[in-house]
């Protein structure tokens, strides 16, 4: 779902930023996999929450969805 190679670059910017080296043992191919991984992991639980609270609990609001769109 997320675009490895922009995934890396943000890595490798926000590790030069925060002066971070990766340990030697650890490919950047894989700690980008694995970062990925764990954003789309927390992502789907996000959306499933949000779909909960924008639909009610299955309890829409239609007026209040008519007023967001």
């Amino acid at each position: 779902m997320l675009d490895r190679p922009v995934v890396q670059e943000f890595l490798n910017c926000r590790f030069e930023d925060m002066e971070l080296e990766v340990p030697r043992d650890i490919s950047e191919r894989q700690l980008v996999e694995a970062f990925c991984q764990y954003v789309e992991d927390d992502y789907y639980e996000w959306l499933k929450d949000n779909f909960k609270s924008f639909f009610e609990h299955g309890n829409p609001d239609w007026e209040w969805i008519r007023d967001r769109m």
